[in-house]
């Protein structure tokens, strides 16, 4: 299984760390070119304005979104969570527009308002998730056909939508792999 992790800015590498010890083999994608043979695309946590920035600029904001469109399982944490949404509340910006939500950025406050919390993901089993929440959206509305996975203070903070799965915290930044686990399942059926 050949995982590709976006790697124009953010936490790309602690997502290959990851993935790698779930089991799977990475690619960094940067260019159109990188994103032959995967079977997932993880879109990591950032500045979602610089990624999407880059995304025109490396040409691979239409390959991915058509990818996505086609199956591809794509994975989106924070910025990335954003980068799928169709809607971003008070944005003008590129995005892959491939999930059927509404997103709020920065909602839980500025950099400095960083917390971290246990979440409760039914999908995961127990104990409580351990999320890291660094100047993080959430989402505001769902269409049907997603699936809200979690919730913190009544904000939707983890949804999937058929091959998409969207988390605003980043779970790359902790040692419990069950999330990046449940993505890897997801390519698989």
């Amino acid at each position: 299984m050949l995982v590709g992790v976006l790697a124009l800015q953010g936490a790309f590498r602690e997502h290959e760390k990851i993935l790698q010890s779930c089991g799977a083999n990475t690619r960094q994608v940067r260019l159109p070119q990188h994103l032959a043979g995967l079977d997932a695309l993880v879109i990591p946590g950032g500045e979602s304005t610089a990624i999407g920035k880059l995304l025109v600029k490396y040409h691979l904001l239409a390959p991915i979104k058509e990818l996505g469109q086609k199956g591809l399982p794509v994975f989106g944490t924070c910025a990335g969570l954003i980068l799928l949404a169709k809607k971003i509340a008070g944005a003008n910006q590129p995005a892959l527009q491939l999930m059927d939500i509404a997103v709020a950025r920065n909602a839980f406050g500025r950099q400095v308002d960083s917390f971290e919390t246990g979440l409760t993901i039914p999908a995961l089993g127990e104990p409580d998730y351990q999320a890291v929440f660094i100047r993080a959206p959430y989402i505001i509305s769902v269409e049907p056909g997603v699936e809200v996975m979690a919730t913190y203070q009544n904000k939707i903070v983890l949804a999937r939508q058929n091959n998409f799965l969207a988390a605003a915290f980043h779970p790359e930044l902790t040692n419990d792999l069950r999330l990046h686990q449940y993505f890897l399942e997801m390519i698989i059926n």
